[in-house]
């Protein structure tokens, strides 16, 4: 019976949306039909995108050493945390459900905070590919200046998060990665 409790806790946000399915789909069935079709589109996406992110993260997890990237990424790394942050942010491919593996193998090599934040952020709003179709479609001047206010907001973002999370907080999200 503890078990059951446990997955049912553990599964509660997924089996409150099945309730929901099911009470639509009793209310109206196209509706019901129409959120299947984009729950299997969802998915199928993922799971195309998943793999190749698993095994770029076991790759990282084996090459890096955590003393190295403590050391570029960690609580002393200053400008060169951020710049690398934020690169490897805006090199990144892939949605943005696809950084959150990331993050936890910085948070388990003991990366700072802020620059997990950073190059989250950058995931988001730097990202090279997006740039390109953006240049495309708003123009040059427009990226350039959307860029020269979001990469200061983005660090900007990282302190302050950083900042206004206790140290209570931090630990605890550092132990639930590494455990």
């Amino acid at each position: 019976m503890k078990i059951i409790c446990k997955l049912a806790k553990r599964y509660s946000f997924f089996i409150s949306s099945l309730i929901i399915l099911i009470v639509i789909f009793f209310i109206n069935c196209n509706i019901g039909f129409k959120t299947i079709e984009s729950a299997k589109f969802s998915l199928l996406q993922m799971l195309s995108v998943l793999p190749p992110i698993m095994i770029l993260l076991g790759l990282m997890d084996v090459w890096i050493k955590r003393e190295v990237l403590m050391k570029y990424m960690g609580e002393n790394s200053g400008i060169m945390g951020i710049a690398l942050s934020m690169l490897i942010g805006s090199l990144a491919a892939g949605p943005m459900y696809a950084a959150f593996p990331f993050t936890i193998v910085l948070l388990k090599k003991g990366a700072k905070f802020s620059n997990i934040i950073i190059f989250m952020n950058s995931w988001c709003v730097t990202k090279i590919s997006t740039l390109l179709f953006e240049i495309s479609a708003l123009g040059f001047k427009f990226t350039m200046v959307r860029l020269l206010i979001d990469i200061p907001g983005v660090i900007l973002m990282g302190y302050l998060v950083y900042y206004f999370m206790g140290e209570k907080e931090l630990k605890k999200v550092y132990d639930n990665a590494i455990n």
